[in-house]
């Protein structure tokens, strides 16, 4: 009876939420796509008369030469770069503050992203600390960036995965290393003002890289549909980025070099990004958070790990939705039934994780660490996610507890 209560208080308060999402001024970035992009980007950046800009990375992208173009036409705009390249996978708040620290000492006028998920995100801090003393951990939640708000620094972005859509969402995600959890933020003023989709930059990427980050954008399209703030414009967006990771993820793994399926995939990426941005994710993120908060578990590795435990769960409550994405994707039978077409949708996503080498259990996950990561994955959705179906904590810890390697 108590549960009942809560979801029935939940429901109504995201209600509201999706009514106020509905309304928020969202400021999309400018979008440039196709084979040099990227270079067309930094031409923009330059005209907007910045002189002097930080270059937010992480190693191996410097290292592999990928930003050496970019760099070189920049300087040839008479633009000043300064290079950091200190961002890690799920970046923590020393990375960030070091970075903020570099934009400062050197009086960067932006910030140009280039990298997955990680590196924006951290740029995305970064531009919103540039003119702030506000601790990281007072950013956390829904619009803490805009309390108290100084501006933020122009952000551009070059992602070079096809997964995060973090180049066009209004969230970010630092990893608080003191308490082993994720910090996620969301504010209108983390969204980039420009973006380039260049997926000739990433036909050089692993194949397991390439699927995981893959299977990233299908969790954020899959969960932005069966969400209850999802909208007409949102279910547009998440069929057709669900259409092209079905038709181009495959190619895009066992043939690196395609930049036919690279460039579908980018665009795949940055509409997932774009629906879930207003109608949210929800349990496969809430879940997946954790494992990445104690394990380090790449995200979209362990959102592929996941999301075929949470949409079981919820199946009941969005046979409909799953039916959808099937049928606009030519998954089972035509004339199946909702249930039965739910059911082949999921099993599809199984089958694609066997085929990319995505293990079906967490071989780091700790029967011990079930419950703490079952209290934090709810408390993460409790106020942020409309999930088709909820969960208590007793239904979380089995949900997790499935997912134990034997």
């Amino acid at each position: 009876m108590l549960f009942a209560i809560k979801v029935l208080f939940l429901r109504t308060y995201m209600l509201i939420f999706k009514g106020v999402t509905a309304i928020l001024p969202f400021k999309w970035p400018e979008t440039f796509d196709g084979a040099g992009s990227s270079l067309e980007l930094c031409r923009h950046i330059a005209a907007q008369g910045h002189k002097k800009v930080l270059l937010v990375t992480d190693e191996m992208l410097a290292k592999l030469g990928l930003l050496d173009g970019m760099q070189a036409e920049l300087a040839q705009q008479g633009v000043e770069v300064l290079l950091y390249s200190g961002v890690q996978p799920d970046p923590t708040i020393a990375q960030i503050e070091a970075g903020v620290t570099m934009l400062k000492e050197n009086g960067c006028q932006a910030i140009l992203a280039v990298g997955g998920g990680s590196s924006i995100d951290a740029a995305k801090v970064i531009a919103a600390r540039g003119k702030s003393d506000k601790p990281i951990q007072k950013m956390t939640g829904l619009f803490k960036v805009t309390l108290g708000f100084k501006g933020v620094v122009p952000l551009y972005a070059v992602p070079t995965t096809a997964g995060t859509g973090s180049e066009v969402t209004i969230a970010a995600v630092v990893s608080d290393t003191e308490a082993q959890r994720k910090l996620p933020m969301m504010d209108l003023k983390l969204m980039p003002v420009a973006v380039a989709l260049d997926g000739a930059l990433m036909t050089g990427l692993p194949a397991h890289i390439t699927a995981a980050t893959g299977m990233d954008a299908l969790t954020h399209a899959v969960e932005a549909y069966i969400s209850r703030n999802a909208m007409k414009k949102t279910d547009v967006q998440a069929i057709e980025a669900t259409q092209l990771i079905m038709q181009n993820l495959e190619t895009a793994v066992s043939d690196g070099s395609n930049v036919a399926a690279r460039d579908a995939m980018t665009k795949a990426s940055n509409l997932a990004g774009r629906a879930f941005t207003q109608a949210g994710v929800g349990y496969v993120h809430a879940i997946a958070h954790n494992f990445g908060a104690l394990y380090h578990t790449p995200h979209g590795l362990a959102n592929a790990i996941v999301m075929p435990y949470v949409l079981d769960y919820s199946k009941p409550n969005c046979a409909g939705r799953l039916a959808d994405l099937a049928r606009a994707c030519n998954i089972g039978p035509a004339a199946g039934s909702d249930e039965q077409l739910a059911d082949a949708f999921i099993a599809e996503i199984r089958a694609m994780k066997a085929k990319f080498d995505i293990p079906e259990k967490l071989a780091a996950l700790q029967q011990s660490d079930i419950p703490k990561i079952a209290t934090a994955a709810l408390q993460e959705a409790r106020f942020t996610y409309a999930v088709p179906k909820y969960m208590d904590k007793a239904t979380c810890e089995r949900v997790v507890g499935q997912m134990l390697a034997a």
